[in-house]
């Protein structure tokens, strides 16, 4: 999975591995990378989650070898 912005800065890496069971969906592994990655909480309900190029809900079921992203959330004015 990927990192990006300054959620690059609060992980203290751009890319991280985690194994995963068959059907595990984008919600889960947003689980996961919160309970590892605890300076994330703060932003989890806005939290921008891709597959690919294409944004994904939590309930996307991610299949072996998708790339997985996080992105802060947008910020404008």
């Amino acid at each position: 999975m990927k990192f990006w912005s300054y959620f690059a800065d609060l992980t203290g890496c751009k890319e991280a591995e985690i194994e995963l069971s068959d059907y595990t969906t984008l919600g889960q592994v947003h689980t996961i990378v919160l309970e590892q990655f605890p300076k994330l909480a703060g932003a989890k309900n806005s939290t921008l989650k891709a597959v690919g190029l294409e944004y994904e809900d939590d309930d996307f079921v991610l299949s072996d070898g998708d790339e997985v992203s996080f992105f802060p959330p947008v910020q404008g004015g």
